[in-house]
């Protein structure tokens, strides 16, 4: 297990840094542009690819976006700074929350009020709860949170399979009857598939599944499963090349590699990407084996999806859950 001591720290700051968004998601240029009105004064407006609608405020101040058929939220929240020992710092204002189903074109203001006064972690920081150093949490006697492992060390290499329940040391059984017993040598370790399911669906409340029936209503366990059948919205699908598509992409959407060598031109890596670091520069979390676990670090391989290291070489989708 790593212990070099890093964290999250929200710091007190006006404004992010830089948004990969068009700026007239961010802030109305012109009144006129509202397509409607709703209560407490809020406005909306709506946008294509994919199809989504933006709130505002009554001074035509971005508030969040809901993309339809997907239940990611992305909403304006208190200015923070994302710090990893490897990393280049992230300070941005973009929180993400789960809507409990899929946006379908009604904004429920009762959720939207509880959701910018919540405190509590949203996804980023969940994921940020995992990387080396990240401080032990429990829910009685069961960890849920703390710096991970990506997998065993078996021959000298880090063995994959680890999923959120063998992090947890549980059985787990889905809504379907299927279960799935822990490996005891995977305890505290998340393999990349894994770490999403463990911060989407564990602990943020996506549906999970143990078998990938296509249907695309929960989150399957593979990478590659996730990118072609997951719940929610391909944003950027696959066609072979790496994308520089990278204006599409909002903070909390899944990424998918090809990096390996082995598997032919399969997607075989899963992160999420987190914002804009201070350099400018797209920002991805996963877990891996160069490291021993989640990171948004540049340890064995830059954590960008811009520029020519392997991860931006090899990067080919994004879903929006």
């Amino acid at each position: 297990m790593r212990s070099t001591l890093l964290g999250l720290v929200v710091a007190s700051m006006a404004a992010c840094t830089g948004s990969i968004e068009p700026l007239e998601e961010e802030d109305l240029v012109s009144t006129s542009s509202i397509e409607s009105q709703l209560a407490g004064g809020y406005q909306t407006q709506r946008f294509l690819h994919p199809p989504r609608t933006a709130l505002y405020d009554a001074a035509g101040k971005w508030v969040a976006t809901f993309t339809d058929h997907a239940s990611t939220v992305r909403l304006k929240g208190p200015a923070r700074t994302l710090h990893e020992r490897t990393a280049v710092d992230i300070d941005n204002t973009h929180w993400v929350r789960v809507l409990p189903v899929p946006f379908d074109g009604t904004i429920d203001l009762a959720w939207l009020a509880k959701a910018r006064a919540d405190t509590t972690p949203d996804v980023i920081a969940i994921s940020l709860q995992y990387i080396e150093g990240a401080k032990t949490i429990t829910s009685g006697t069961l960890q849920v949170a703390g710096d991970a492992s990506y997998g065993p060390l078996v021959n000298g290499v880090r063995q994959e399979g680890s999923d959120f329940n063998d992090y947890l040391g549980i059985t787990w059984t889905y809504p379907d009857g299927q279960r799935d017993s822990n490996e005891a040598a995977q305890l505290h370790s998340i393999d990349c598939s894994g770490f999403m399911r463990m911060v989407w669906g564990y602990r943020a409340g996506v549906p999970l599944t143990g078998r990938d029936d296509g249907a695309g209503r929960a989150l399957p366990r593979r990478a590659v499963q996730i990118a072609a059948t997951g719940p929610g919205v391909l944003t950027l699908a696959n066609d072979g090349t790496a994308s520089d598509h990278l204006d599409d992409l909002y903070v909390g959407d899944l990424v998918f590699f090809d990096a390996s060598t082995d598997d032919g031109t399969a997607i075989d890596h899963i992160g999420m990407y987190i914002g804009l670091d201070v350099d400018g520069h797209p920002r991805f979390i996963s877990s891996r084996k160069t490291i021993n676990g989640p990171t948004f670090g540049d340890y064995g391989g830059a954590s960008r999806l811009d520029g020519t290291a392997l991860y931006a070489r090899t990067f080919r989708a994004a879903r929006r859950l």
